[in-house]
């Protein structure tokens, strides 16, 4: 990446997508960026995403705009593949997935020259692990009785690091926050993890949304579909009052 506008962009910078670097994450246009990043073509021996966000230009300067971006999720995922040694789906094996108990096996989509997982997308897995996944979230992410973060981490990650622009929100280290200290993992066709840790819930869904994340009227259904369980637990937390007998 070096000599490339991400020069000037640190991994933090990645994970709460502030990097500033252009990117256009509209799903219903065949020319985004989102689009086009798993068909481009790159440089002989080069890894086509790397290729691809290398030739893109800044926007802002780095550290100062929110910007979702899809892109920045993969460069995550080939960071942590470089570091480790390991396919994604490899290490995700090793680190959670069998020691937290998954009941069943999941996969992960390879990009279109097959030798790396799009790590901004396309796991696929039962809704019931979507959900021991959460439960692993929420007891701290210990598995097999080890903790596979480092201390401090989670609660950093799971807090706002970034303004999005819409009240009582934001964004973390890949998560995204509300400020009454839930959070939630978001799927562009509704599927999702929501996340409370005041109140022990976790709630996962899986869905097919057909207008996909730019369907303003599913994504405020999902929205209230959590504040409605919210609700729910805590009304039957709520001291329930007996009327005294008269006589």
């Amino acid at each position: 990446m070096k000599g490339s506008a991400y020069d000037d962009v640190s991994i933090r910078q990645l994970l709460t997508m502030t990097s500033g670097i252009r990117w256009n994450e509209d799903y219903a246009d065949p020319k985004s960026d989102v689009a086009l990043f798993d068909k481009h073509q790159p440089e002989p021996g080069v890894d086509g995403l790397v290729d691809y966000l290398r030739r893109l230009p800044r926007a802002a300067p780095a550290g100062t705009r929110w910007n979702y971006s899809t892109g920045e999720t993969n460069l995550v995922g080939v960071l942590v593949g470089e570091a480790t040694g390991q396919p994604l789906a490899t290490y995700l094996a090793e680190k959670v997935w069998r020691p937290a108990g998954m009941e069943q096996q999941a996969t992960w989509i390879l990009g279109k020259a097959g030798s790396r997982e799009i790590s901004g997308c396309c796991i696929q897995a039962a809704t019931r692990d979507f959900a021991r996944f959460g439960l692993f979230i929420l007891d701290g992410a210990v598995a097999g009785g080890r903790s596979v973060l480092p201390e401090g981490w989670l609660e950093q990650a799971t807090t706002r690091r970034a303004d999005i622009g819409r009240p009582g929100r934001g964004y973390g280290y890949q998560w995204w926050t509300y400020d009454d200290g839930s959070f939630a993992a978001r799927g562009i066709f509704g599927q999702g993890i929501f996340i409370d840790p005041a109140r022990k819930l976790v709630v996962a869904s899986n869905a097919n949304r057909g207008g996909g994340a730019t369907d303003p009227v599913a994504e405020q259904a999902r929205e209230a579909f959590y504040k409605a369980v919210q609700q729910a637990v805590d009304d039957e937390a709520a001291p329930r009052l007996v009327p005294a007998s008269s006589r």
